[in-house]
Order: structure tokens, then sequence, then C-alpha cells
């Protein structure tokens, strides 16, 4: 029989700063849900609390803009200002049309502005962008790692971003870095119901952790970003989320 699932949020985290221990502040939010950690807990960080503490805000007052982001912001209508950081961020344009810039992103994701954010980061007269965290993998094994040494007790960590999908409306949690579990589960060889081989099947494992903690994160004014997943088992080694993204020969789209 499956065992439950719990997935627990942290409450009255604050305001993350750059140079804040996001480890004592996740201790403080499990104080305050009165638990504590146990082996195979998982906790899934909101990106945004990630990229803030690595210092990875930047005010657009101080970004230069190149004459090639000036014509793409023209195209795509968007702040010039904005549409430098996303190239700065970025391996290459993707798509460009108004009110649409999908790229390539520094770390192989596709996506549209390069995964920076305005929403959530600075009060609005602050004209400020968040950038994903420089290595999201390295991230949350850092996570893991500092939890481990307060607590003896080391989580495993998903940090969870919110994307959109090229075929489908709306956006979901996705695994944008993780550490002390498999991003991944082949269960290829495996039979099913009836008794026939799988032969196609691979579980974007750490991406449906991010997405069931997304329901309770939210992704307007919830404030809520620390899940606590708790009831999950794995038997297969753990993989970063990197091991996610096709590589440019599986691509079937490019």
């Amino acid at each position: 029989m499956t065992a439950p699932l719990h997935l627990i949020p942290l409450p009255g985290l604050p305001l993350v700063q750059a140079g804040d221990h996001l480890a004592s502040l996740v201790l403080d939010g499990l104080a305050r849900a009165d638990v504590s950690l146990k082996p195979n807990d998982v906790l899934v960080v909101a990106q945004k609390v990630v990229s803030k503490a690595e210092g990875r805000l930047v005010f657009l007052r101080d970004v230069e803009v190149s004459p090639e982001a000036a014509a793409l912001a023209a195209t795509v209508r968007k702040d010039p200002r904005l549409v430098a950081l996303i190239l700065a961020e970025s391996r290459r344009v993707v798509r460009a049309l108004p009110g649409l810039l999908i790229v390539e992103h520094r770390l192989g994701t596709i996506m549209a502005n390069a995964g920076i954010d305005q929403s959530n980061v600075a009060p609005p007269d602050a004209a400020a962008a968040l950038l994903l965290p420089l290595d999201p993998d390295a991230s949350a094994a850092r996570l893991a790692a500092d939890l481990a040494a307060l607590t003896g007790v080391q989580p495993a960590v998903i940090i969870n971003d919110s994307f959109g999908r090229p075929w489908r409306h709306g956006t979901v949690g996705v695994a944008l870095g993780a550490a002390g579990l498999p991003s991944l589960v082949d269960a290829r060889g495996r039979s099913d119901l009836f008794g026939r081989r799988l032969e196609a099947s691979v579980i974007g494992y750490a991406d449906e952790i991010a997405s069931a903690a997304s329901l309770l994160m939210g992704q307007a004014d919830e404030a809520c970003p620390v899940i606590l997943v708790r009831g999950l088992r794995w038997t297969v080694d753990a993989t970063p989320a990197s091991t996610i993204l096709r590589g440019e020969a599986e691509d079937q789209f490019r």
C-alpha cells in the first residue's frame, strides 16, 4: 500500500536579504511549525529566496544597455534594461515577439525572460529584477549540507521555480536545482499491471515534488517559500536537476 504524503508549509519566514543564512531561517520555520527534520524529508525552497540570499537582485538603474539589447527591446516591447539582463543570462534567443522573449538560459533551460522576475522581489518604485542562482544544484547541495551540520539530519532539497509550457496554458513548479534525491527515476524494464514491460517510462521525480509543493507556495502574496515534504521513499541514487535537461542531440524541436 502506498504511504501517505504530507506537505507542511513552514510559516513566518521573513523577507530574505542578500547574505542571509537560509539554513537558519529554515530551522526557525521548522520550529514554528513544531516539526523536526527526519531522514528522507524533502525541503522545497522557492527560487526567489535562494536568489535573494545569494545577492542576485539587480537594480535596473545600474544596467548598461547595448545596441543589441535596445533593438531587441523595441521588438519585444520590454524595458531595454530588462532585455539587457536577459541577454546577459542567455546563450541564445529562441523566439522574440511583442510581449514575448524566450531564450536558452546559460544553464541550458528554455524559458521566458531567462527566468528573470520582478514580482515579489522589491517594491514597484525600486525598479529591480531577480536573476536565477548561478548554480541551482550547488545551491541546493549547500543548503542540505548546512542543515545537516546544524541538525545532524541531511534532508533532500529542491529549488523550485515556476515555468510556463509551450503547448499548455498556466505555470507549474519545476525543480531548478536538487540535491539528495533522484531528479529522474527510470522505470524502464519494470512491468505494468498486466505484466507488460515498460519501455519508455522515466519519471520526472523532482519536478513532480516541486509541482506538488507549488500548490502551497502560491504565486502571488501567499508568502510561503519553504515546504517540507514528508513520506517519500526512493531506492535509486541522487542526481542533480541538471540531469533533467535534454541534450542537444535529444532535442526534437530545435
